[in-house]
């Protein structure tokens, strides 16, 4: 597999730390609001590679954090009238709701930054010890310029970012580009611990490099999440781990970039954001499509390419991810209903033709995580299984192909949820007199009850095997 590395600007050859095994952090959201589709993207982009990593074979640790230690969060709790971490527990909850719609699995570690207090005091100190960071009127403050290799990751350079550099009132930095690492206590309402400096509770940057230290080592395979965070977040975690650890922070620096949202009076698409206000939540959007159909319209673009977010796009992927169901419908009815006996040498051949669909996915998928053209590779294999089983097929061939079909589906994160194909007593009972008004030619009264029952959401399709029910 080759991955686009941010730090080295060019794909390379992934190649873990330890054979066979990929410890990967995923940054995670503030939670002070419900999500948006913005914010999905790292969180389904970054699912599937975890599921096509297991795919593959590797034993992968996964480690999404929580922020919930935030002055968005501070705000918020005041709007709110409750604190600061009842507003986080609310919204991680919320998050969830999400994510097990769009199919996230969950992490193997979920980390909150309120649970991780002790781990960021001690890697403050170690910097402090070092020489890499200081104290100041209860704050303390990472020097930049104490790493040489700072702007690595985004290609900033020092002498640039020091023209634009300002300290603000009330600060006492060393030095403009210096970043804070520990934040003292502004008010007592505020949320704050005990910490060597006083109280207080610390910058954003060093909840990540302390989160990630415990619970997946000094050095990682891969570090992701979204564009944004590049700099000076991603760039900030890189000059303070390797002070701090004097190992290098991540081997690989993966990045998706923004879902974009046309403005209707320019005409240009501009990056959705909170702070724009032209951003759609998640839990908006799933008011009129399923989480299935959100997830598919992601992966339907590759992850470092920006994808734009509109009702059309989100209706071809409702339809596409139509297509690929009702192929694996098919396929589940001629698996249990269809032809017994072994394969003819027809659809022998027609199996090794599938079989190279596999080997497309994956080309696909090891390059750089291209879920497009790996989602292509599905409908190809979609269009030749619809030909091979028009007229019906043996359950053998049926099924060993909707063994493919569902892999493919299980790497994507879609078509996972479990469905009730349970027919209730008054539904089977329509189903038995329609069966016996067609024997006795009464087309009339079965059509008639073919509409009821589609009415209802259910539609009878009539095989050579029999009538498949096929459940909306």
């Amino acid at each position: 597999m080759k991955i686009y590395n941010t730090l080295t600007r060019k794909k390379e050859d992934f190649i873990p730390i330890e054979e066979g095994k990929a410890r990967i952090y995923v940054c995670g959201p503030t939670v002070y609001n419900f999500i948006h589709i913005g914010n999905a993207r790292p969180m389904v982009v970054f699912d599937t590679l975890r599921k096509y990593l297991k795919y593959r074979g590797y034993d992968v640790k996964y480690v999404q954090n929580f922020t919930d230690v935030d002055d968005k969060i501070i705000n918020r709790a005041k709007e709110e009238g409750i604190s600061a971490l009842e507003v986080s527990k609310k919204y991680i909850k919320e998050y969830f709701d999400d994510a097990d719609a769009l199919n996230v699995s969950r992490a193997d570690v979920h980390p909150k930054v309120s649970d991780h207090m002790q781990e960021i005091i001690d890697f403050v100190e170690t910097l402090i010890e070092k020489g890499h960071a200081y104290e100041a009127d209860g704050d303390v403050y990472f020097r930049t310029r104490s790493f040489p290799e700072y702007g690595k990751l985004s290609g900033q350079k020092i002498d640039d970012l020091e023209a634009g550099a300002r300290i603000s009132i009330g600060e006492v930095k060393e030095d403009p580009l210096d970043f804070a690492l520990w934040k003292a206590q502004k008010e007592d309402s505020e949320i704050a611990w005990d910490s060597p400096w006083g109280k207080g509770r610390p910058g954003w940057h060093i909840e990540c490099s302390a989160m990630s230290k415990k619970h997946l080592g000094d050095t990682i395979d891969i570090h992701a999440g979204g564009q944004d965070l590049k700099f000076p977040h991603h760039e900030n975690e890189i000059a303070q781990s390797e002070c701090c650890n004097g190992a290098p922070f991540a081997k690989y620096w993966m990045h998706n970039e923004y879902i974009t949202i046309r403005n209707e009076s320019t005409g240009k698409s501009e990056k959705m954001s909170k702070s724009l206000g032209n951003f759609f939540t998640v839990r908006d959007i799933r008011k009129e499509y399923d989480g299935e159909a959100i997830r598919f319209f992601i992966l339907s673009g590759h992850y470092r390419n920006p994808i734009d977010f509109s009702r059309e796009l989100m209706d071809q992927s409702v339809n596409g991810l139509e297509r690929i169901k009702n192929c694996r419908d098919n396929l589940k009815y001629l698996s249990e209903n269809g032809a017994d006996g072994e394969e003819n040498e027809a659809e022998n051949a027609k199996l090794i033709e599938l079989g190279t669909f596999r080997t497309k996915f994956c080309d696909a998928m090891d390059d750089d995580l291209n879920t497009a053209d790996a989602i292509t590779a599905v409908f190809e294999f979609v269009t030749v299984v619809n030909t091979a089983i028009a007229g019906g097929a043996k359950k053998a061939f049926a099924a060993k192909a909707l063994a493919e079909l569902e892999e493919f589906c299980e790497v994507l994160g879609i078509l996972q949820k479990a469905e009730d194909d349970s027919i209730s007593d008054d539904i089977q009972a329509l189903i038995d007199e329609r069966q016996a008004a067609r024997k006795a030619k009464n087309w009339a009264r079965a059509d008639e009850i073919r509409d009821m029952l589609k009415a209802q959401g259910i539609t009878l399709k009539d095989t050579p095997q029999g009538v498949q029910i096929i459940k909306e």
